[in-house]
C-alpha cells in the first residue's frame, strides 16, 4: 500500500537508495545529537592527519582504521542502547535501565582503550622512523 506524503514509514525500505537515506538520517543524527561521536570523530581524524604526516604503512593504516571505526561503532551502539531505554523506561529509574546504559558505555570505554593502545603501537614506531 503506498504512504501518503504525511504519513510516516513504518514498514520495510522497498529501495536500497531508500534504505541509504535512512542510514544516512541515522549518520545525520548522530552527528547532531550525540557531543561523544563528534569528539570521537574529532580524535580519530587527528589520528588520520598524523598518520598522514608520519607516513604510516598499509598494515598500520589497516589498524588505525579499524581502531577509529571500533570506536565510532561502539559509539552509535551506546546511543541506540539509551535511546531504546528512555524509551521503555522515560524519565523514572530502574536498576536494569541502568545497567545497561552502564554496560554499552564500557563498551565504548573498551573501544577507546583499544584505540589508544593501537594508537600508541602504531605512532610511536612510526614516530621513531622520522628522527
Amino acid at each position: 500500500m503506498p504512504m501518503a506524503s504525511s504519513d510516516k514509514q513504518t514498514g520495510k525500505n522497498r529501495a536500497f537508495k531508500q534504505s541509504l537515506g535512512h542510514a544516512w538520517d541515522g549518520l545525520r543524527a548522530l552527528f547532531h545529537y550525540e557531543r561523544n561521536f563528534r569528539k570521537h570523530l574529532a580524535v580519530g581524524s587527528l589520528a588520520i592527519i598524523a598518520g598522514l604526516i608520519l607516513r604510516l604503512t598499509l598494515n598500520e593504516w589497516l589498524w588505525l582504521v579499524l581502531a577509529i571505526f571500533l570506536v565510532l561503532i561502539a559509539e552509535t551502539l551506546n546511543t541506540i542502547v539509551e535511546a531504546v531505554v528512555d524509551l521503555v523506561v522515560g524519565q523514572t529509574y530502574h536498576d536494569l535501565a541502568k545497567r545497561a546504559k552502564d554496560v554499552a558505555a564500557g563498551g565504548v570505554l573498551m573501544a577507546a582503550i583499544f584505540a589508544v593502545i593501537v594508537g600508541a603501537l602504531v605512532m610511536l614506531p612510526a614516530l621513531g622512523r622520522w628522527f
